[in-house]
């Protein structure tokens, strides 16, 4: 056990930090008055201490982190926060142990999905807590830890690469990862107070327009009512989430690059923006039409507006909804969730392959057929003008593999276990691509509260797997990694 104590440190130390975040929702419920006081009273005491008690024992133990004590550390923090994070959902809600994991998992891996109904009448701090969660989740906790770490004598190189999604994992903004996820976090809040004004200026309360852009620049799709954006049935309120929904959908690290150079020059070299917002826009209104030939709406301009927004929406893996796609023909859902695999960029907040993995299987794929005819020719696979070295052409595919297997396994055992194939499949599809809502039993004007525990748990693991994009979790599972 003691060649983890450097992990377990840094874990408590994490945790601690972590427990600190509940004094938000904490001062809001203590203001309005909604009861919830003491359920943020509990949670933190019991969240603080347990970090203070895992400091405190390894706090000799101030070694810089090894590769695989990064993956563990990244493990360790997805794994186990949603249980510290889901202490008051219990203590205020009374959920189940299983229900309130299941809750916070899917809040900070951003995927949005719920088991609780009734979001309008919950305590409103509740609502903010599960809107936090998305938030911190978006843009990682890891990366927030690589900033503020080095200032505890504790190296983040490590954990960075562990953490950050995308295959090519070693590029840097700045010479050093504090620098980085300090410029990252820092555009980040910046966007995201320009969504809560913007929201407010739609229409939205100050508390919805806080919530809601927490859970759009996340693109976790948490809201605080049951009905979502119809709610407010506001073209203005949706046009506006939809507008900081691509954004968010979009590499940080460009908008990063953006923003220091004050350019739109980045977005012009990076390949997978063109890719993502033409494919996403290119599906709105071909979707759209759709609609309209199938008289879903006789009105071409009905069906662009609901298009738009939950195309945007489910393509970004944010989980909104502004109308119940569920009853729309079925081609329609299915093409917005088969956009969720892979539509988003890498250093995005949202989940699925990414564009760029997707671009390069693409090409791969092209190759192969040129090889065929041209055996001797030589072809190399090029992103953004640049050959693509074979070691990530290779981790791309051995992905890509991973991914498909997973989505045929989860599959099964959700439908051994009782559900429909149609909800199983898009249960899985929505919940190991972080994105939210599937269709049928768990489509978006239902809730998971129809899944029994095993089920829950399952979907669960899908939500943390598709997280840590598959490899970074399956490491850790492998005898090899436990083997000193």
């Amino acid at each position: 056990m003691k060649p983890y104590y450097p992990v377990v440190r840094i874990f408590g130390v994490l945790l601690a930090a972590f427990a600190l975040t509940m004094a938000v929702p904490w001062a809001y419920s203590y203001f309005i008055q909604d009861g919830a006081q003491s359920a943020y009273d509990e949670a933190f005491l019991v969240t603080f201490l347990t970090g203070l008690g895992l400091w405190w024992a390894a706090r000799h133990e101030k070694h810089d982190l090894k590769v695989r004590d990064g993956f563990l550390l990244v493990v360790m923090v997805w794994s186990l926060l949603p249980v510290f994070a889901g202490l008051p959902l219990i203590l205020q809600l009374h959920v189940s142990f299983t229900d309130a994991y299941f809750e916070a998992m899917s809040g900070l891996t951003t995927t949005g999905a719920t088991v609780l109904s009734g979001l309008d009448g919950l305590p409103p701090s509740i609502n903010l807590w599960r809107g936090m969660l998305v938030w911190l989740g978006g843009m990682g906790l890891i990366v927030l830890a690589v900033a503020v770490l080095p200032l505890l004598g504790i190296g983040g190189r490590q954990m960075f690469k562990a953490e950050t999604p995308g295959p090519m994992k070693d590029s840097s903004l700045t010479p050093r990862m504090a620098e980085t996820a300090k410029g990252l976090w820092l555009v980040y809040g910046v966007v995201t107070v320009a969504c809560i004004l913007s929201l407010h200026w739609a229409g939205m309360s100050w508390f919805d327009a806080v919530m809601h852009s927490f859970t759009t620049m996340g693109l976790g799709g948490f809201s605080s009512h049951d009905a979502s954006f119809g709610h407010w049935d506001s073209p203005l309120v949706e046009g506006v989430t939809v507008v900081f929904m691509l954004i968010a959908g979009m590499n940080f690290a460009t908008l990063f690059l953006a923003v220091r150079g004050r350019s739109l020059r980045p977005y012009l070299f990076d390949p997978e923006a063109r890719y993502f917002l033409g494919v996403t826009l290119a599906s709105v209104f071909g979707i759209a039409l759709y609609l309209h030939w199938q008289e879903t709406y006789p009105a071409f301009l009905t069906a662009l507006r609901h298009s738009l927004f939950n195309v945007v929406s489910i393509a970004t893996t944010t989980g909104f909804a502004s109308v119940d796609y569920n009853l729309w023909p079925i081609f329609a859902p299915l093409w917005m969730l088969f956009l969720c695999s892979f539509a988003t960029s890498a250093g995005s907040t949202g989940g699925g392959i990414k564009m760029v993995r997707a671009i390069i299987l693409y090409k791969q794929v092209y190759r192969e057929l040129l090889r065929a005819m041209h055996p001797n020719a030589i072809w190399p696979v090029r992103v953004g003008g640049e050959p693509v070295p074979q070691n990530i052409l290779t981790a791309v595919l051995a992905f890509g593999f991973a991914y498909m297997c997973f989505l045929v396994a989860l599959t099964l055992i959700l439908t051994f276990s009782g559900l429909d194939i149609l909800t199983a499949f898009t249960a899985v599809v929505a919940t190991v691509n972080n994105t939210g809502p599937g269709l049928n039993q768990v489509g978006p004007s239902t809730t998971y509260e129809i899944l029994n525990d095993f089920q829950t748990w399952v979907c669960s693991f899908a939500m943390l797997l598709g997280r840590l994009e598959i490899f970074t979790l399956l490491v850790v599972l492998t005898p090899a990694f436990w083997r000193r």
